[in-house]
């Protein structure tokens, strides 16, 4: 696949300015072939692995001023806990912090007021994630849709960027495919009936609707039409990004209430309600707004820097790190 969303970076020549507060590094562990949740998925294998995110800026064409630039961070989930292991921050860095941006997405900011012509600085952070496959569960019998989802559960319920989920060939095709079916059976039909319907092919972002018609597209196209069709049928899904990949979640409730995400990989090998890769967790969601970018929703917070270069001269060389340590 195409790592579209790894590359969907914007360099900004505007001077800007904010304060952020810092993240302490967590010292939770995971604990293997537990439930997630009552009725959800259980922990698998634990796997440890380092991660390392941050920027290195050089002001190449000249002294540059009121630097600013953000990154997408992995955080703790459920199925993944993240500690801070090193700190790399050179001297001209003077704003240093992490800051949540929004349920399922937490972001590392980095200021430098002033970088001298031919000057480089650099902040990057090195993770120590604990990331466990997903195991479903053993009964599916008493799963069913949230009857009256609350109030986070409704945010993953609309439409989103490329997620289409009111348009009217998208409603059908998911009615098609659940019909006369429940609870877990019903969202399995939808996740077989997307598979069969689209080829895996790679290609530029189309979303949910164009792949629909055309009958094919990559690991983003088959989240986005699973997680539009779901949500037609009131089922909450969401997109789960992780290196150089996506792949949906679907919620449902116990007979008791209880409700859980469960995963499911929509291209490449069947794997339903439960998840045996286990890529570092990026974020979670799929319609975002950082208030850097403001008017804009966002399927994915990628890198983002804003700044100004002094007297004419050019904008700042970047270098954006995110790769395994």
């Amino acid at each position: 696949m195409r790592d579209r969303f790894r590359h969907g970076v914007t360099v900004v020549l505007v001077a800007v300015s904010v304060g952020a507060t810092a993240a302490a590094a967590s010292a939770q562990f995971l604990d293997e072939t537990r439930p997630v949740s009552p009725s959800g998925p259980t922990l698998g294998d634990v796997r440890t692995q380092r991660y390392r995110v941050g920027v290195v800026v050089t002001a190449a064409g000249g002294r540059c001023r009121g630097i600013r630039a953000t990154m997408p961070v992995p955080d703790t989930w459920p199925e993944q806990v993240v500690r801070i292991v090193e700190e790399d921050v050179s001297p001209d860095v003077r704003g240093f912090a992490h800051r949540p941006l929004a349920p399922g997405v937490r972001q590392l900011v980095v200021e430098i007021p002033d970088l001298a012509a031919g000057q480089s600085a650099r902040a990057v952070v090195t993770y120590e994630l604990d990331r466990a496959a997903l195991v479903a569960p053993a009964d599916t019998s008493t799963l069913r849709v949230p009857e009256k989802p609350d109030r986070d559960l409704r945010a993953f319920l609309g439409p989103s960027p490329y997620i289409e989920s009111r348009h009217p060939r998208i409603v059908a095709f998911a009615r098609e495919a659940a019909d006369g079916l429940e609870g877990w059976a019903r969202v399995e039909a939808i996740y077989d009936a997307v598979r069969e319907k689209v080829e895996y092919r790679n290609g530029e972002i189309k979303g949910a609707a164009r792949a629909l018609a055309d009958g094919w597209g990559d690991c983003e196209e088959l989240t986005c039409l699973f997680i539009a069709a779901a949500r037609s049928q009131g089922i909450p899904a969401r997109t789960v990004w992780v290196d150089g990949h996506c792949y949906p979640e679907f919620h449902l409730v116990d007979a008791d209430g209880h409700g859980a995400w469960f995963p499911c990989q929509a291209a490449g090998t069947r794997a339903f309600g439960a998840m045996p890769d286990q890529l570092p967790i990026l974020q979670k969601g799929d319609n975002f707004r950082d208030p850097d970018r403001p008017g804009k929703s966002l399927r994915y917070v990628s890198e983002f820097m804003t700044g100004s270069a002094v007297g004419g001269g050019a904008a700042p060389v970047v270098e954006w790190i995110r790769e395994g340590a």
